[in-house]
């Protein structure tokens, strides 16, 4: 699997939370859509990695992810960690905890998550 663009990534987004549709639907579910052929051929690329399948429904092309986006999270969220945090995820939370981009309250409350899952 391939990592993707900035704006692929945001073009996968809409795609997540549209399902399947044409180039216009995921259009209507991006927050600032770059021009229609444009975003056309970002779809186009999708599909060539891998990321959409597609079907012609009369003359539309309707597209649909062939990866979920918990797949792609994880893969690419592991990576992450791996190469940048020594694969510890704690020095991840610990970046996040120095750079005051979480609180004391949010670490508390992703501590009962730990503790919850541990439970199960």
């Amino acid at each position: 699997m391939e990592k993707l663009t900035h704006t692929e990534e945001e073009t996968m987004q809409a795609v997540w939370r549209t399902g399947e549709g044409n180039v216009k639907a995921f259009m209507e579910n991006m927050d600032e859509p770059a021009p229609y052929t444009t975003v056309a051929s970002i779809i186009k690329n999708l599909e060539k990695k891998g990321y959409l399948n597609s079907r012609l429904v009369g003359n539309v092309y309707m597209y649909k992810p062939a990866i979920s986006e918990d797949d792609y999270k994880q893969k690419f969220m592991g990576n992450v960690v791996k190469e940048y945090f020594d694969n510890s995820y704690k020095e991840l939370v610990n970046f996040f905890v120095e750079q005051k981009k979480l609180s004391a309250k949010e670490l508390k409350e992703i501590i009962t998550l730990i503790e919850k899952g541990n439970n199960k």
